[in-house]
């Protein structure tokens, strides 16, 4: 796996994760139970606590395979160690187009969470995508939701120093 295709995480925020996971798949058991419960009650189409408990489990199921994929492609730690290059970890300083002051976010995965003042994008956002791989002073263009077009300097790309 490359390292543009793997998801960027610190420490802390693995074991965050991993530690949610762990609680998730603990879960499962109680959300059966409440299920059968509810399904000893009789008819199916008018039990509400059968329909909710049905509805937990699918959000729980949900959140626990979006964990696994996530944590199964994650780079714990490897922050990237070339400055002047937009990789994931990395916190770049950027200027936008018609813009005169200059932003600073770190490219790495939303679960990563703030970071104090410092924000984060993704890698799979339009933005990150257009900046991931380009060198300092390169100026990228990526697509708005509203279907313009923006374009982005990249003044600066350091590895991050959590």
């Amino acid at each position: 796996m490359s390292d543009t295709q793997a998801t960027w995480l610190t420490q802390d925020a693995y074991d965050r994760l991993k530690g949610e996971l762990d609680e998730l798949v603990a879960e499962r058991p109680a959300i059966a139970a409440k299920i059968n419960e509810a399904r000893e009650e009789g008819d199916l189409k008018e039990n509400g606590g059968y329909h909710a408990a049905r509805e937990e489990q699918a959000q729980l199921e949900g959140r626990v395979r979006q964990l696994q994929e996530l944590l199964r492609n994650a780079k714990v730690g490897d922050v990237p160690t070339e400055s002047g290059v937009a990789r994931p970890g990395s916190v770049l300083t950027v200027r936008f187009d018609g813009e005169d002051e200059e932003e600073k976010f770190l490219l790495a995965n939303r679960e990563e969470g703030a970071h104090g003042e410092l924000e984060v994008y993704s890698p799979n956002s339009p933005l990150g995508q257009a900046l991931l791989d380009a060198n300092e002073g390169d100026v990228c263009e990526y697509d708005l939701p509203n279907g313009g077009k923006m374009q982005v300097t990249l003044i600066k790309a350091e590895p991050f120093q959590g």
